[in-house]
């Protein structure tokens, strides 16, 4: 683990409630050392998709042994399993219910662990059936930074759940993926790998909708503002943006249309 530890926090709580607060104050009761960073409270309600793709960009960024408190949790209280995994040297915990579909799909180091969390001597006393983050993920993670190893907090298991996110193909005239994320800007990310790419295609086919012809740029002040372009994001997938403008609203695109690329247009 890191010393301090370090533990990171990211839920769909926004930042009005207690509960937040109320998960710091649960970790710092058992591991008063503990560094606790805010990831993003602003997970869109119950959005297990976005809280995936917002996991798998941000978490391989941190030291290795960090703790990642992930708590999207739209079952909380049925019978979902809560997970412990380890990928790549980051311990998490969250719900199984599909959060870590991208981080374990990216690995670079497979197979990554992953334990249900059963043994309740590691969560808090009386647990609530509306609020695992505080009385269960919580402690686990401030357990875990206290030098818990984790093969105490459960079995292995083997068969956790995973969204049903399909993969980008590519070939040497087209790609065909979706859009897996749009960000503040507007910004429509895309699941085609910028690696995938062979050529620049000059057409875009997003949903039904009819094909645009769009430049390729490096970046977003390369063309005039207002401009519908294609880039590699950050993160290294195709995007698709608006200049000083916003793509998702201009397009009336949303998560999970289809998008294809190709090199001519298409008929």
């Amino acid at each position: 683990m890191v010393n301090p530890p370090l533990i990171t926090l990211t839920t769909d709580f926004g930042t009005s409630s207690p509960y937040v607060a109320v998960m710091k104050g649960v970790i710092y009761t058992i591991c008063p050392e503990a560094r606790i960073v805010d990831l993003s409270h602003t997970i869109r309600p119950q959005d297990v998709r976005q809280a995936a793709y917002f996991l798998a960009t941000a978490v391989p960024y941190f030291p290795v042994g960090t703790i990642h408190v992930c708590v999207v949790d739209p079952g909380v209280g049925t019978d979902r399993a809560a997970l412990y995994t380890g990928v790549d040297g980051q311990h998490l915990v969250g719900p199984d219910n599909g959060l870590f579909t991208l981080l374990w799909r990216q690995a670079r180091q497979p197979p990554p662990v992953i334990r249900t969390l059963t043994e309740r001597r590691f969560w808090r006393p009386v647990v609530s059936a509306t609020f695992h983050g505080r009385d269960v993920f919580a402690p686990v993670a401030a357990h875990l930074a206290r030098g818990l190893p984790p093969a105490e907090l459960g079995p292995l298991h083997t068969q956790p759940v995973q969204l049903a996110l399909p993969t980008a193909v590519c070939d040497a005239q087209t790609c065909s993926g979706e859009i897996q994320f749009i960000d503040d800007f507007g910004n429509l990310i895309t699941n085609i790998p910028a690696a995938e790419v062979s050529q620049l295609p000059a057409w875009v086919v997003i949903g039904n909708r009819e094909p645009l012809h769009l430049p390729w740029v490096r970046t977003y002040g390369d063309a005039p503002v207002g401009t519908l372009v294609c880039l590699f994001s950050s993160d290294g997938f195709l995007e698709i943006a608006q200049v000083q403008g916003n793509a998702a609203r201009r397009l009336q695109v949303h998560v999970g249309e289809p998008v294809r690329l190709s090199i001519t247009r298409p008929a």
